[in-house]
């Protein structure tokens, strides 16, 4: 999960492999695989940033249980 933040600053976690694409026109608005838009603060480079950081900790996890 990534946690972003919502125009009124309150946070929320999101599953990133739900997001079917993401717009920037000029608030960032993130759309999720069930229809759902959520209008947050992050920019799109640093929502970017998130998952790359998301999926890196995901690999890590997963090649410690392989190392077993």
């Amino acid at each position: 999960m990534i946690i972003v933040t919502r125009l009124d600053r309150t946070r929320f976690a999101v599953n990133p492999d739900l997001i079917t694409r993401v717009l920037v026109s000029p608030d960032t608005t993130v759309h999720m695989v069930d229809g759902r838009v959520h209008v947050i603060r992050e920019g799109l480079d640093e929502l970017v940033e998130l998952i790359v950081a998301y999926r890196a900790r995901v690999l890590a996890a997963a090649s410690t249980l392989t190392e077993a």
